[in-house]
């Protein structure tokens, strides 16, 4: 079962609010017959598109190739926050990787938080970017622990964007009797993802990148030059670059054994009105300390976009709805009659480091994937990174490149059900308060 057609239509984007309130653009042709190219690209998403617009302004030729549209999986679909650092704290990274590797990564966050807001203005894309994230404890003890991190943050990198929020001031903010206090990071940002991406593609396209959608790719001939083939053409390229994330599949098995797909899954409410007031008083977006993250804001139309729940198959539940409310009104009772208009599911990827996974496969061919989350700063500066590798040394990429990725046990075909066994007990113990 390949996860690029078991749950979606064919070159048709989700029916979320995010497709319900961006303009698509026109659809780009697919790919036909021969051509030839610098670069190619497979996967135009956040990776894909960005690593497309970089070579493409550094000169390159480029042809960017999707299975369906651009924007149409994980980038298209997340939960729009932009979040400082990476995907594990700093804490984690000094005992993984060693201070100094730390501090680059954490530089690296920073750079990619500031690559997003640059795009953003360079190419005029409406995708409603606000700053904001606030990060919520439902036990003392991770209140505790977001405290110690934002001070940890503070006096080690400097960074005084962040600042800790008790149980009064954390209500005053967020009023849902599930919280017991947090941290506020007015250095991170949410935005609306698929018009990012969607502005993301049309940068792209001006610069002459060769974009064609509705072109699944099904295999790769190794060599000097690279062929990279779909149904219906062919490209010969110097460099391939891969970018399909949790929809890769089996066209690198190396990447495969250690970047997993997994599912997860957001509704948008009814317009609140003037009782989302009593989600949140400031348009900022928030995340919690729960293993399997909760994830929510308020939409420009005063929505509550709201994240939560993952499964580890290939199919999507029938009822997204009602999987996601159970979390949203743990946070929300009050919200436990409220209609849902939009649900919908996604697939991501996780590696077992929760650390994105750079790697150069063969001399003239790169990945990226595995952004466990992460994925809207992590994901377009990886783009940035990749095609900076494919035109020569990149400190960048080497930093990521670095990071110690085991496979997960079992390889390719066995991972799926020995990890969800493993991610279902952390979710229980979330589930209990333990």
């Amino acid at each position: 079962m390949n996860l690029l057609f078991s749950n979606d239509r064919r070159g048709e984007y989700p029916q979320s609010w995010y497709a319900a309130t961006a303009t698509p653009l026109d659809p780009f042709p697919p790919l036909g017959g021969a051509t030839k190219a610098d670069v190619c690209i497979i996967g135009a998403g956040f990776t894909g598109l960005s690593a497309a617009l970089h070579l493409a302004e550094m000169g390159a030729d480029v042809v960017l190739l999707d299975a369906h549209r651009v924007g149409f999986g994980a980038s298209g679909r997340n939960g729009g926050q932009l979040g400082s650092g990476q995907r594990q704290d700093q804490i984690t990274l000094e005992k993984m990787v060693g201070k100094e590797a730390a501090r680059r990564l954490w530089d690296l966050g920073e750079d990619a938080k500031a690559l997003v807001r640059q795009l953003v203005q360079t190419h005029q894309i409406d995708c409603y970017l606000k700053d904001g994230i606030a990060w919520a404890g439902s036990r003392r003890s991770e209140v505790d622990e977001l405290h110690g991190y934002a001070e940890h943050l503070q006096k080690r990198y400097g960074y005084t964007k962040i600042k800790p929020l008790d149980s009064e001031a954390f209500h005053a903010l967020c009023p849902s009797p599930d919280y017991k206090g947090g941290t506020l990071d007015m250095g991170a940002a949410h935005l609306h993802p698929l018009r990012l991406t969607l502005g993301l593609a049309k940068a792209a396209q001006t610069a002459g990148v060769r974009i064609h959608e509705r072109s699944h790719v099904h295999d790769i001939k190794h060599g000097q030059k690279v062929t990279v083939r779909t149904d219906a053409g062919h490209v010969e390229a110097d460099h391939v670059i891969l970018a399909a994330n949790g929809y890769l599949g089996s066209l690198e098995r190396r990447v495969a054994s250690r970047v997993m797909p997994i599912n997860n899954y957001v509704v948008a409410t009814e317009p609140l009105g003037d009782a989302a007031k009593k989600v949140l008083t400031q348009d900022v977006a928030v995340a919690d300390s729960r293993f399997v993250v909760n994830y929510f804001r308020l939409s420009h139309d005063k929505r509550l976009i709201f994240g939560g729940g993952e499964t580890y198959g290939y199919r999507f539940p029938k009822g997204i709805s009602a999987l996601v409310r159970k979390p949203m009104t743990t946070i929300f009772p009050h919200l436990r009659d409220v209609k849902i208009d939009y649900a919908w599911g996604g697939t991501l990827a996780i590696t077992i480091k929760r650390m994105p996974f750079l790697t150069r496969v063969r001399p003239n061919i790169l990945s990226a994937s595995g952004y466990s989350g992460h994925g809207v700063g992590n994901a377009i500066q990886a783009g940035k990174l990749l095609a900076e590798a494919t035109r020569g040394p990149s400190e960048g990429f080497a930093a990521f490149n670095d990071i110690p990725h085991t496979p997960f046990p079992g390889g390719g075909m066995f991972r799926t059900p020995i990890l969800s066994l493993a991610m279902s007990w952390y979710a229980m113990r979330d589930r209990l308060g333990v």
